[in-house]
C-alpha cells in the first residue's frame, strides 16, 4: 500500500511539473509571437480574419523554435494531444492540454479551456480563404484540381468543357506562351463551360516573370555534357567555342553572368545537370559539370538555369508582365506571380495593378514559392499580402524549388511550406509533375500515384498539359475524393476499413 501511495505521489508531482513546463512555454510563445507580429505587420490594420490567422502563424513560428519531442512523448502516454497537429490552432491546443492536465490533478487550469468553435476556428478560416480564392469545393472532395491548358485550347471549347466535366476546377493559362488573343479565347471558353455546368470555374493567368534560360548554344552535335566538362556562359553576343571549352551558351539575362562568383553552384534544366563556377571575366563565366544524369545531358536553348548561391537582383515583374496585366485584369480570377521573394515584390505588383480600374471582385493572387529567399521570407510575404485584403494563396513550385535548394531537401521543404500556410490559413497549390507519366503517356507510375495521394493535403493540385490530361483529371478527381476519407492535412481520419 505504501509503495502504491508513493507511486501516486510521484505521478502527481510529475503532472505538476509537466503542467508548469507547458504553461511556461505557452507564456513564452505569446511574448515571442507578439514581437514577431509587430515585426511582420508593423502595426498595420488588418481584417479580423487576417489578424487572427497572422497571430496564429506567429505563435506557430515561435512554438517551432522549441524542440518539442521529449514533451510530446510525456503527453502521448497520458492520452493527451502530442501537439503534432496544431498548425491551425496553436493557443487553443495548448490551452486544451493544460485544462486536461489540470483536471487530472484536480486543479484549476492556468488558462481558460477553448470552446469547440474556438478550437476549430483556424480550419474554418482556411476553408473560407480557399473558397474566396478558388470558388466552392467540388461536391465530392475538398481539394481543387487545376489544369494547365495548351495554346490549342483557344480553338477547342469542347476540350475545356470535357475537362470541366471530368473535375477541373481551375484553368491555368501560362502567359509565357501564346498571346493575349489566345488567352482571352481560353478564358471565354472556361466561362462558357462554367455556365453550361452550373458551377464556378476559375481562371488563373500565370505571368511569366524573368525567364532565366539558355538562349543560343554551341557545341558538338549530339555531344552530351559529362562530369568534368567546361561550359562557357556569355552575357551577350553569339556563343563561341575554344579547344579547352567545347560548350557555350548565351543567356536570357546578363545578370546571370555578371553577378556570379567563383564557387557558386549552377543547375540546368530542372537539375538534370549541376556545376560550379570556376572562372569569371568580363561578360563571361565558366563552370565545370559536377553532376549529371546517367548518360549525360544535351546543351539546348530555352532550358532553365538556377543559381541557388547567387543574388541576381532581378525584378519579378518584367516589362512584358506589366503589359500582360491589361489582359489579366479583364480575363482572370487569379494572378500567378513568379519569382516573388520579398515583401516589396508584393508592393511592386500592387502598384502595377492600381493603374487599372477596380474590379467587382478582387483579383486573387498566388505567390509561387520557387527560390530559397522566398522560403525564408514566406511569413513576411503572407503578412504583406494580408494588408491588401485580396484573396491569396501559395504555390509550392516543386520543380524550380528542387533545382534551387536541391532534390534531397525538397521533400522536407514541401512539408514545412504546407505547415506554415495552414498555420496562416493560406490555401496551397501542390505543383510540378503531378501524374506526369499519366499526362504524357497515359499510364501512371506507382511513385507518382503516391505523390498525388499526398497532394490531397493541399487545397489545390496542379496538372500540366499533355495528351492524356483528361484521364489524369478523372483519376485525380477519384483519388482526392478517396483520400478525403483518410486524411485532413496532417490528421488521419479513421473511416471504417473494408479490406480486412
Amino acid at each position: 500500500m505504501q509503495r502504491a501511495i508513493e507511486k501516486f505521489i510521484e505521478t502527481d508531482a510529475d503532472l505538476a511539473d509537466l503542467s508548469a513546463q507547458l504553461a511556461a512555454m505557452r507564456r513564452d510563445i505569446e511574448v515571442q509571437a507578439q514581437a514577431k507580429l509587430n515585426e511582420l505587420n508593423g502595426g498595420a490594420k488588418l481584417q479580423t480574419e487576417h489578424r487572427i490567422s497572422l497571430e496564429n502563424l506567429c505563435r506557430y513560428l515561435s512554438l517551432r523554435h522549441h524542440d518539442m519531442r521529449s514533451l510530446q512523448r510525456r503527453l502521448m502516454w497520458r492520452g493527451l494531444s502530442s501537439l503534432g497537429r496544431l498548425e491551425s490552432r496553436v493557443q487553443p491546443t495548448l490551452d486544451a492540454v493544460l485544462a486536461s492536465l489540470a483536471a487530472l490533478q484536480g486543479a484549476t487550469p492556468p488558462f481558460e479551456a477553448p470552446s469547440q468553435e474556438k478550437f476549430f476556428e483556424g480550419e474554418k478560416l482556411l476553408s473560407m480563404a480557399t473558397d474566396d480564392l478558388f470558388g466552392s469545393a467540388h461536391h465530392n472532395r475538398r481539394g481543387r484540381i487545376m489544369v494547365t491548358l495548351p495554346g490549342e485550347a483557344a480553338e477547342q471549347p469542347d476540350f475545356i468543357l470535357d475537362l470541366a466535366k471530368r473535375g477541373m476546377d481551375i484553368a491555368r493559362i501560362n502567359c509565357a506562351h501564346d498571346d493575349d488573343k489566345a488567352w482571352a479565347a481560353i478564358a471565354g471558353h472556361v466561362r462558357s463551360a462554367s455556365e453550361k455546368l452550373g458551377r464556378r470555374l476559375t481562371v488563373l493567368m500565370d505571368i511569366a516573370g524573368p525567364k532565366i534560360r539558355t538562349e543560343a548554344v554551341a557545341g558538338k552535335k549530339k555531344a552530351k555534357l559529362q562530369v568534368g566538362d567546361l561550359i562557357r556562359l556569355v552575357a551577350s553576343g553569339e556563343p563561341y567555342l575554344t579547344d579547352d571549352v567545347p560548350f557555350c551558351a548565351a543567356v536570357s539575362f546578363p545578370e546571370i553572368v555578371t553577378r556570379v562568383a567563383v564557387g557558386n553552384r549552377i543547375r540546368y534544366d530542372d537539375g538534370k545537370l549541376e556545376g560550379v563556377i570556376e572562372h569569371v571575366s568580363k561578360g563571361e563565366a565558366l563552370f565545370r559539370v559536377t553532376h549529371t544524369r546517367t548518360g549525360g545531358a544535351k546543351l539546348k536553348p530555352e532550358k532553365g538555369l538556377n543559381l541557388p548561391d547567387t543574388a541576381l537582383g532581378l525584378s519579378p515583374l518584367t516589362t512584358k508582365d506589366q503589359s500582360d496585366l491589361a489582359t489579366v485584369i479583364v480575363n482572370a480570377d487569379i494572378l500567378g506571380y513568379s519569382f516573388v521573394s520579398q515583401p516589396e515584390d508584393i508592393d511592386f505588383l500592387e502598384e502595377a495593378l492600381a493603374r487599372f480600374p477596380a474590379r467587382e471582385h478582387p483579383l486573387g493572387l498566388i505567390a509561387k514559392i520557387e527560390q530559397p529567399q522566398a522560403v525564408i521570407n514566406l511569413p513576411a510575404l503572407i503578412a504583406r499580402a494580408r494588408r491588401r485584403d485580396r484573396p491569396f494563396g501559395v504555390m509550392i513550385a516543386r520543380g524550380d524549388l528542387a533545382a534551387e535548394i536541391g532534390f534531397e531537401r525538397v521533400a522536407e521543404m514541401q512539408e514545412e511550406l504546407l505547415w506554415l500556410c495552414e498555420a496562416a490559413a493560406v490555401p496551397t497549390v501542390w505543383a510540378t509533375q503531378v501524374l506526369e507519366d499519366l499526362v504524357k503517356d497515359g499510364l501512371p507510375s506507382r511513385g507518382e500515384m503516391t505523390d498525388a495521394a499526398m497532394a490531397a493535403r493541399a487545397e489545390c493540385v496542379m496538372l500540366n498539359k499533355g495528351p492524356a490530361v483528361g484521364e489524369a483529371v478523372t483519376l485525380l478527381d477519384s483519388l482526392l475524393a478517396r483520400m478525403d476519407g483518410h486524411i485532413f492535412k496532417k490528421t488521419p481520419t479513421l473511416r471504417a476499413l473494408k479490406s480486412w
